[in-house]
């Protein structure tokens, strides 16, 4: 399998805007009015990676992911368009987030994804996803399909990059 280098279709990157004072700063994370309904966030968690530690990638068969990158850290966040169905299918998308480019990302469901913290201190993650996980009450299978463990994926950057599951 072999991809091209360009923007996936569906995948939304939106610098944040910061509202600066005294205090410090504020930044909308998301709106309703701003995000199509089948993204509306259903949970959220947060997530620490440290310095040069991958998660991922993997890919979701019904949940779409929105990722909030605020630093500190910056990640390197690299996805590929596995969805036979879009018209940006086999594109490999590549964006600088975090500390130094902070903002969000709408990953929608079939885009393989992962992260590595490319900074020297480790990096804070938003991630509000439109499934909760593993459904009501943690009842249903988790919803991904990972692929760091398998040897024949076309999705590993470094393999001597030390994995975590996000």
């Amino acid at each position: 399998m072999e991809f091209k280098k360009g923007t996936i279709d569906g995948v939304v990157v939106k610098p944040f805007r910061k509202f600066i004072d005294e205090r410090g700063w504020l930044t909308e994370v998301f709106r309703h009015d701003e995000l199509a309904g089948e993204f509306h966030p259903t949970m959220a968690y947060a997530s620490l990676t440290l310095p040069g530690v991958l998660r991922g990638p993997h890919e979701h068969v019904d949940q779409a992911d929105l990722f909030c990158w605020f630093g500190p850290g910056d990640f390197k966040v690299t996805l590929w368009d596995n969805r036979k169905e879009s018209p940006t299918y086999l594109h490999r998308m590549e964006v600088m987030m975090g500390a130094n480019h902070p903002g969000s990302m709408l990953v929608p469901k079939g885009v393989v994804h992962c992260y590595r913290c490319v900074s020297h201190e480790p990096g804070l993650v938003l991630n509000c996803p439109n499934q909760l996980f593993m459904g009501e009450n943690k009842r249903y299978p988790i919803d991904e399909i990972r692929h760091e463990d398998d040897p024949n994926n076309p999705f590993v950057l470094d393999e001597r990059a030390r994995r975590v599951h996000i």
